[in-house]
């Protein structure tokens, strides 16, 4: 399995084939509106417009399975990611990240990189960074600040 055999619906409700994205370096997070990890969108959004033209997106996947952080509908969300980070990366309906109902998308995640204290997602703005062959090259904890991934990105992006 690679990223790429996943499916998942956009903000607007519109399904997405993530074969879109193949050959592509993907930053896959899930967020969250009223988080304290929240102010991350603007740093997403600079990796997204830095390393965008290169090969690079960002797949951001709102949850709110973390303290009620992410109570809005898609249209508020979507709204509020514009309105205060400027976001134009992609943005995905929300899932659930851990669980029976977890999304198909973060099992696999899960399974292929574990965190620190098994393969639970801990909190909002998990990030799996994936390589163009669609496999997870590394997982970063939501105190990764998404400027210290420049590098594993740009490795990523060279290889």
């Amino acid at each position: 399995m690679t990223l790429t055999d996943f499916d998942a619906t956009s903000l607007d409700g519109s399904g997405v084939d993530l074969s879109a994205y193949a050959g592509q370096v993907v930053l896959v997070v899930n967020t969250a509106s009223q988080c304290g990890f929240t102010p991350q969108y603007a740093g997403l959004q600079e990796l997204y417009d830095r390393y965008g033209e290169q090969g690079f997106t960002v797949l951001g996947f709102p949850c709110d399975q973390f303290g009620h952080q992410e109570p809005g509908s898609e249209e508020e969300i979507g709204a509020f990611c514009e309105r205060n980070y400027g976001v134009t990366f992609p943005m995905f309906s929300k899932v659930d990240v851990n669980g029976d109902g977890a999304h198909p998308l973060f099992r696999w995640l899960r399974e292929q990189k574990g965190g620190l204290l098994g393969d639970r997602v801990k909190w909002n703005f998990t990030k799996f960074l994936v390589g163009r062959d669609g496999q997870v090259l590394d997982r970063y904890a939501p105190t990764t600040a998404p400027a210290k991934l420049s590098g594993d990105i740009e490795k990523a992006l060279g290889s």
